[in-house]
């Protein structure tokens, strides 16, 4: 199954303090994926945490940091980054038409979308994504 991780479970694997590390790192070991993908906005969502330091405490790293993390990521020939795909926006625009907003509106509506239209099956541990229909989703437990 190919899987497009949130940005919290990217965190979480590989920050061993985070609330979900276990959980992360289990489905990760785990034999329900075979590829992982990186999207702009979750590569870029990853980068900024990984320089915040209310989210990395003492870990913080600066941006060259942050690059190195992602590139050792990366080497694995199974995690791969993918490009916007064809037709997105239509269906981005879909998920976004009601009058709802809220801290993650965008970002949210912007993964749901991309799950669905690429096939890929979007692992989290955001319950809030139980609302998207017609995409593929794992919700990982953030208890340890």
């Amino acid at each position: 199954m190919t899987c497009l991780p949130d940005v919290n479970v990217w965190i979480a694997l590989i920050v061993a303090e985070h609330v979900g590390h276990r959980s992360a790192a289990d489905w990760y070991a785990g034999p329900d994926w075979d590829t992982l993908v990186l999207s702009r906005v979750t590569q870029m969502g990853f980068l900024r945490l990984l320089t915040n330091q209310h989210v990395m405490g003492k870990g913080v790293v600066d941006a060259g940091g942050a690059w190195e993390i992602l590139d050792r990521i990366r080497q694995n020939r199974n995690i791969v980054f993918v490009r916007e795909p064809p037709g997105i926006e239509e269906v981005w625009r879909g998920r976004t038409s009601s009058r709802a907003v809220g801290h993650n509106f965008w970002t949210d509506a912007y993964l749901a979308a991309f799950a669905e239209v690429a096939g890929l099956t979007l692992v989290t541990f955001d319950r809030g994504f139980t609302k998207y229909k017609n995409m593929q989703l794992r919700v990982l437990s953030n208890r340890p």
